[in-house]
């Protein structure tokens, strides 16, 4: 599952990238005054901030949510290891008991 994830975050991020520096290309290309571009390329910049602040919330809340996950499991494993254990000692203390 987690390699699912990974794959497509993957190609995510390199299809905005790839996008990323086709615009910034096009834009150094473009027959504009070095004004003009200059203004584009702050613009693209400022666009490019806020959409990498959005995902790193979600990316946030999606960690948050597994680590939190993730815990439950371990103490959930742990717990029945603990029990188990106190089941195999209480066994081995009174290996006959008499009823």
């Amino acid at each position: 599952m987690s390699d699912e994830n990974c794959g497509s975050g993957g190609i995510l991020l390199a299809f905005l990238a790839g996008g990323l520096i086709g615009a910034g290309l096009a834009i150094l290309y473009a027959p504009v005054s070095g004004r003009e571009a200059r203004e584009r390329i702050g613009g693209m910049a400022g666009d490019l901030k806020k959409k990498t602040e959005e995902w790193s919330g979600d990316i946030k809340q999606k960690v948050e949510g597994f680590v939190e996950e993730e815990r439950s499991v371990l103490k959930a494993a742990y717990d029945a290891g603990r029990e188990a254990m106190s089941r195999e000692k209480a066994r081995f203390e009174n290996p006959n008991p008499t009823d």
